[in-house]
């Protein structure tokens, strides 16, 4: 069994549920390892920065998804607060 390389964001590290979602798509992480290092990291702090597990699974089902359709990074998301002081006051409550 060969090591699959799985690129990383550039604060956040890829957490293991998105990991595993990824390793058992090889089309899904083949476009993953594509994106840039940023497009990376809004999409893993997007799927960790929710509450509860059902809406973090759902938003890693829904990231490979949307990477499958074309989609570079999440919709309608205001950017990492842990990288964009601009985007902090959009999370007040989840930082």
């Amino acid at each position: 069994m060969t090591k699959q390389i799985i690129a990383e964001g550039v604060v956040h590290e890829v957490p293991e549920d998105l990991r595993k979602a990824l390793v058992s798509r090889p089309d899904v992480l083949g476009l993953w390892n594509e994106l840039t290092p940023l497009a990376r990291n809004e999409w893993i702090c997007w799927t960790t920065i929710v509450k509860k597990a059902e809406t973090r699974k759902e938003h890693i089902q829904r990231l490979c998804a949307e990477l499958l359709e074309g989609k570079r990074r999440p919709c309608c998301w205001p950017g990492c607060p842990h990288r964009r002081p601009s985007a902090k006051k959009w999370f007040k409550k989840a930082l």
